[in-house]
C-alpha cells in the first residue's frame, strides 16, 4: 500500500515465506542469496561489492533483461545502480539498509530507507518491507509491485 510523505512515498509490502527466521536472515545478508532473488522478474542482478555488517556498504545493479522491454533505468536507459549501507541489523529479526541510486536525474536523488522485518507466523515467517522516502522520480506501485516480485523470487528460493 502507497502511502505520500513530506520527502516522498512510502511502500509496504509482506509476504509469507516457508521457511525459519534465521535462513530469511541469511538470504538477505548472502551476496549469492541476494543476487538470486533481488531483482524483478525482467531483471538480472550483478553485486559490485557487499559488505554485510552494521555501516557495511553495498553497491548493485539491476538491469532489463530485454532492454526493449524496459522502463528508463535511473541509472542509464537498461539499467539501476544504487549503493548504500546496512544501518542496523538484528539477528533474525531487522534490517535496515540506507540506499542511493546512482544517477544523473535530480528526481532519483536522495536516501531511501528500507526495513525489513522477520517475525513468526503459521508455517514460516512473515517478511514485511518497509520501503520510506521513495525518490520521486520512482513510482510507489512500481516500487511495490518490484518488492512483491523479490518476495516472490525469495520464496522459491528457500522453500
Amino acid at each position: 500500500m502507497a502511502q505520500p510523505s513530506r520527502k516522498g512515498a512510502s511502500t509496504s509490502v509482506s509476504r509469507i515465506i516457508k521457511a525459519l527466521r534465521k535462513s530469511v536472515y541469511q538470504a538477505f545478508l548472502d551476496p549469492t542469496s541476494v543476487a538470486i532473488w533481488l531483482a524483478p522478474d525482467n531483471m538480472k542482478t550483478h553485486i559490485y561489492s557487499f559488505d554485510a555488517r552494521k555501516d557495511g556498504a553495498f553497491r548493485i545493479s539491476l538491469t532489463y533483461i530485454d532492454p526493449q522491454h524496459s522502463l528508463p533505468g535511473k541509472t542509464s536507459d537498461d539499467t539501476d545502480t544504487f549503493q548504500g549501507r546496512f544501518a542496523e541489523l538484528i539477528p533474525d529479526t531487522k534490517i535496515v539498509e540506507v540506499v542511493e541510486f546512482e544517477s544523473p536525474d535530480p528526481a532519483f536523488a536522495g536516501e531511501m530507507k528500507m526495513t525489513v522485518t522477520l517475525a513468526e507466523a503459521t508455517g514460516g515467517t512473515n517478511v514485511t518491507i518497509l520501503c520510506e522516502n521513495i525518490p520521486k522520480g520512482i513510482r510507489p506501485e512500481d516500487n511495490e509491485q518490484g518488492c512483491k516480485e523479490s518476495l516472490q523470487k525469495l520464496a522459491k528460493l528457500l522453500e
